[in-house]
C-alpha cells in the first residue's frame, strides 16, 4: 500500500476551498458541514451514508452535499480512496445562481459525471495556485452546469443578456487584449451578474469570453511575429502572463511554435 496523501488549498480569487485525498483508507463517522462540498472520485470504491439512504461510489462519480447534509463513508474491499472535492460557502454559492438564491441538490451521487474534466481541471489550477481569468471562468461553468442538471427546479433562473452588451464587451476585450481581465470588471460593463454574462455570452458567441481573448490575443501576436518581433516580446505585448503560457496558447490555436510562425517570414523576405 503507497503512503497516503492529503493535500488542501484555499482559493483566494474564488474563496473557495479545494482537498485532494490519495492513497487513503480512513472511514468518515456521520457527520455534517454548513457549507456545498461538490467531490469526484479519481480511484477507489466507497460505500456512502447520506441521509439515511445507501450508495456504492467509485471512480467517475460526483458526490454532492448541501449544507447540513448528514453524511458518512468507507472503504470497500479495502480499497484505497482517490478523491477531489472542493468546499463552497453559501454566501459564494448564492454569488453562483445569479438571483442570491441557494440551490439543493436532489440526490447527494451523480454516476459516470459529464462534468468530470471541468472539476478536474478547476481543481488543478487551484492545486497548483493559478490565478487566471481561465480558472474563474471554469469554476462558473462548472457550478452553473452542476446546478442546472443535478439541482431541484428553481423558477426563473437566467438572465439574457442583450446582444448590444454582448458587443460591448467584445469591443472592450478588442482593444484592452492586453491588459490583465477578469470576469468582475467585464460584469460591470455590462452591468449584470457576471455568471448571467458568462452563460448568455456562450450561448450568443458560441465561444467563451476567454477563449475570445485568447483568441484575440493570438490574431495581434500573429501580426507582431509576422514583421519579425521577438516572441517574448510579443507575449509581453499581447497580454500573456509569461513565453511559455504565449506559446502553449499559440501552438493550440495555430499549430506552430510561435519562433516557427516568425521563421516563416522572415525566410519568405517579409
Amino acid at each position: 500500500m503507497g503512503q497516503e496523501k492529503r493535500t488542501v488549498r484555499f482559493d483566494n480569487d474564488l474563496q473557495i476551498e479545494a482537498y485532494r485525498f490519495e492513497g487513503i483508507m480512513q472511514k468518515f463517522p456521520n457527520h455534517f458541514h454548513e457549507y456545498y462540498v461538490i467531490g469526484f472520485i479519481e480511484s477507489g470504491q466507497r460505500r456512502l451514508y447520506c441521509k439515511n439512504k445507501e450508495y456504492e461510489i467509485g471512480a467517475g462519480d460526483f458526490i454532492f452535499f448541501n449544507p447540513l447534509d448528514n453524511h458518512a463513508c468507507e472503504a470497500i474491499d479495502n480499497d484505497t480512496l482517490d478523491y477531489r472535492c472542493l468546499n463552497i460557502k453559501p454566501d459564494i454559492m448564492r454569488k453562483v445562481t445569479g438571483k442570491g438564491y441557494l440551490p439543493t441538490f436532489a440526490s447527494p451521487v451523480a454516476y459516470s459525471c459529464e462534468q468530470a474534466h471541468l472539476l478536474r481541471s478547476l481543481h488543478e489550477m487551484i492545486m497548483n495556485e493559478t490565478s487566471d481569468f481561465e480558472k474563474e471562468e471554469t469554476f462558473c461553468f462548472l457550478t452553473q452546469q452542476l446546478i442546472e442538471e443535478y439541482s431541484l427546479a428553481i423558477e426563473d433562473r437566467e438572465i439574457i443578456v442583450t446582444k448590444q452588451e454582448v458587443e460591448r464587451i467584445c469591443h472592450y476585450l478588442d482593444v484592452h487584449y492586453a491588459e490583465q481581465i477578469n470576469l468582475d470588471a467585464l460584469a460591470k460593463i455590462a452591468n449584470m451578474n457576471k455568471y448571467s454574462l458568462l452563460r448568455s455570452f456562450t450561448r450568443m458567441r458560441g465561444i467563451t469570453p476567454y477563449r475570445y481573448l485568447q483568441t484575440v490575443r493570438i490574431n495581434e501576436a500573429k501580426k507582431r511575429l509576422e514583421q519579425g518581433a521577438k516572441p517574448l516580446d510579443v507575449a509581453i505585448e499581447t497580454g500573456f502572463v509569461d513565453q511559455s503560457h504565449f506559446s502553449k496558447f499559440f501552438m493550440e490555436f495555430i499549430g506552430l511554435t510561435p519562433g516557427q510562425y516568425r521563421d516563416t517570414f522572415i525566410q519568405a523576405g517579409k
